[in-house]
């Protein structure tokens, strides 16, 4: 048999070139981040997902939050003008306005600031699911080198047994070696203090031989956040204020006594007074009404 000449050879190679490139996969697409202001982080394939309109209550309708709202506004403040900013937890009881306020805090501190999607530098919210912390690396890592400021959020953030994803945040927000990026922040809300259920605490000191020192770790992961802010239960009162700022804001047709009386019933009926429960019985009362509910 010849030999293939040199040609063949050329040809041959040329080949094997081009049916490598086939099966590699493709280049991961630059984000297009002036697409909007918000974005949902998902990492397969890495992408931000655009959202057109983010879905937020106005910060004047968040009732009984003022000293809370006026922290998270200061500190994001602050980092959209490129000062040092803590991240944030927003801890405790459900439906208190915990993530409405994230929410509200950038679209405050956006409009206050003159940024719009034209601009060169923006405040972008990207919010990043539970089960997608382990990629926050990868997320961040994107980011570092856009002149935009990102509001990293994860809603109702916790971790349960045997759930070591926890170690990625912990690197990111504040060890590990390249650290969080300038140009971003990290706000999260949960019911736990420690994100963290306290049998699995008990049972890590239960089982240890220093008690101690296995359950820092973990526990240590709220020592991260520089910024704790507490929600509370409502009272009587502050869940009527809400109900009423709701009713006024929507001009929703009522007599005063049966607002009172229709709304605590209803609070009554939930076994709860949060914000939660106050818009979902406005919801209910515009629909009988038949007028609509527009925030913005």
């Amino acid at each position: 048999m010849n030999a293939p000449t040199s040609l063949n050879d050329a040809d041959l190679l040329s080949r094997i070139a081009s049916a490598l490139e086939r099966m590699a996969p493709p280049a991961d697409p630059t984000p297009d981040y002036n697409a909007a202001e918000g974005f949902i982080w998902q990492p397969r394939p890495p992408t931000f997902q655009p959202i057109g309109q983010i879905n937020r209550i106005p910060l004047g309708l968040l009732k009984g939050l003022d000293r809370t709202a006026e922290q998270l506004l200061d500190n994001t403040r602050r980092f959209a003008e490129g000062h040092p900013a803590n991240n944030a937890l927003l801890w405790g009881a459900r439906g208190m306005g915990k993530s409405s306020l994230v929410k509200a805090a950038h679209a405050e501190v956006r409009q206050a600031l003159g940024f719009d999607l034209s601009g060169k530098s923006d405040l972008k919210l990207v919010e990043i699911h539970r089960e997608d912390i382990d990629t926050l690396p990868a997320c961040l890592g994107l980011m570092r080198a856009s002149d935009h400021k990102f509001i990293v959020f994860c809603d109702d953030l916790s971790f349960d047994h045997d759930d070591t994803s926890y170690k990625s945040l912990k690197a990111v927000l504040d060890g590990g070696i390249e650290g969080r990026p300038d140009n971003v922040i990290f706000y999260a809300t949960s019911n736990r203090r420690h994100l963290m259920p306290r049998d699995m605490m008990e049972n890590e000191r239960s089982t240890s031989i220093n008690p101690s020192e296995a359950v820092e770790e973990k526990v240590s992961l709220s020592d991260r956040f520089g910024l704790w802010l507490g929600f509370h239960n409502g009272s009587q009162d502050q869940y009527l204020a809400m109900v009423n700022g709701y009713v006024a804001h929507f001009d929703l047709k009522i007599e005063p006594d049966a607002l009172r009386a229709e709304a605590l019933e209803w609070s009554t009926t939930r076994g709860a007074r949060s914000g939660r429960v106050a818009w979902q019985y406005v919801q209910d009362l515009a629909g009988r009404l038949g007028q609509p509910l527009h925030l913005d």
